[in-house]
């Protein structure tokens, strides 16, 4: 994960480097062109006033290397670096010759830098300058210029002006559709990527609890056995009813998670209605946590369609309305957790599971359910879990603070109205 995370950064460095590179390498050019190349490119000698532009540029070239970082990374930042390059490149075409100019394509360098790095309504902002600059150089092209050697070049001209918005506009289209096309895949691939590893987690947790399963089983039998010999002797009557309901949670536990390693490795899923979910969520808390105080907020639309359910669900959503009463419990000194179900978009079921704890920073909210966490009240293992099982099921599992407090947990379960 760390080899691939400075894979990642060390290659948005390089495109820092690159664009700061290729912006000397410019001004370079324009020198270079200016004191070598006027006689072999047939360039108009430039007047002394040019001298302070490119001074202007040189300070300008060393700023954006100064602050590479945030130039490339602010979008918005970016595209006024590229409508400075526009201007410093339309201003030295200018007064070394114009559209007539044979390095005036050059103008489509930030058009296409920007197709590649930005949305894709920022390209035409530089096709349209860059266009307009070229349509004002050809509007305002000498006439010595336009006769060369006694020849009409104005066709020719021309055709350079009719090709340079043709490759505009290839550039703003086509390169900005693949543009976008590859940073999809790119997110896509980094989704995937961040899914594997999550699933690779849990495929050493889920060996790990298969093991321990397999390990408590005995020792459990063993103290069925000897709660039963108190029992009888009579040594026992004032905490065998504690022991017993502790013994009965674990082999119940033990049973449901066999059952549910089946239906997992069979994938087994069913429908179930919502209002039978969440009246069986609702038996299983005062069951399991009778101090929970739990409210219940559920629409009508949103109780009559049918989810797809596994032996998953029910204890992913108990992980979540658990870790709420805790958090709740910290801060206010009341185990209170609120669960709202309403009808969401594109035919999904949303349950939000509102806790009244202290809340969450950022890093923590994007980090929970995705990694495991160290904090020193848990490591987020049963979010993580429980991310898995709605994953599985088709859904997703959203975390936020609530603009009064606390954290939000909000599942997205596809809808079936087929039920």
């Amino acid at each position: 994960m760390l080899s691939k995370t400075g894979h990642i950064v060390g290659s948005l460095n390089s495109n820092k480097e690159q664009l700061a590179f290729l912006r000397l390498l410019n001004l370079l050019l324009k020198l270079g062109l200016i004191l070598f190349g006027i006689e072999l490119f047939d360039l108009t000698r430039p007047p002394n006033e040019l001298s302070y532009v490119l001074f202007l540029e040189a300070v300008y070239v060393a700023f954006c290397y100064r602050y590479r970082f945030q130039c490339i990374n602010t979008p918005s930042i970016l595209l006024i670096t590229l409508i400075v390059d526009i201007l410093f490149w339309s201003t030295w075409l200018f007064y070394t010759g114009g559209a007539t100019n044979a390095f005036v394509s050059l103008l489509l360098l930030p058009v296409a830098i920007g197709a590649v790095t930005l949305p894709r309504w920022a390209p035409w902002i530089l096709t349209f300058l860059s266009t307009s600059l070229y349509t004002l150089m050809m509007l305002t092209m000498p006439e010595n210029r336009i006769r060369h050697h006694g020849m009409d070049m104005s066709s020719h001209y021309l055709g350079m002006w009719f090709n340079f918005v043709i490759s505009a506009l290839v550039l703003t289209i086509t390169v900005g559709y693949i543009a976008k096309r590859v940073r999809q895949k790119n997110a896509q691939l980094s989704y995937l990527r961040e899914a594997q590893l999550r699933q690779e987690k849990l495929l050493a947790l889920g060996t790990v609890s298969a093991q321990m399963a397999h390990q408590m089983a005995t020792p459990l039998s063993t103290l069925r056995l000897l709660v039963d010999e108190l029992v009888e002797d009579g040594t026992a009557k004032d905490i065998e009813p504690e022991m017993q309901q502790a013994l009965t949670r674990c082999e119940t536990t033990l049973a449901d998670l066999r059952l549910a390693t089946e239906s997992i490795r069979q994938q087994k899923a069913y429908p179930q209605k919502v209002d039978k979910l969440v009246s069986n969520l609702h038996e299983q808390v005062q069951l399991l946590m009778p101090e929970t105080e739990l409210t219940i907020e559920i629409d009508t639309l949103a109780a009559y369609p049918a989810v797809n359910a596994d032996t998953s669900l029910l204890p992913a959503l108990l992980a979540l309305i658990e870790n709420g009463a805790r958090a709740s419990l910290e801060n206010i000194q009341k185990a209170q957790v609120t669960l709202s179900v309403t009808s969401g978009d594109s035919g999904q079921l949303c349950f939000n599971i509102r806790d009244f704890g202290k809340g969450m920073n950022a890093k923590e909210l994007s980090e929970l359910g995705n990694n495991v966490v160290t904090n020193p009240k848990g490591m987020g293992i049963g979010v993580l879990l429980s991310h898995a099982s709605f994953e599985r099921l088709g859904g997703q599992l959203s975390l936020s603070r609530h603009n009064q407090g606390g954290t939000i947990a909000s599942v997205m379960l596809p809808a079936n109205y087929d039920e």
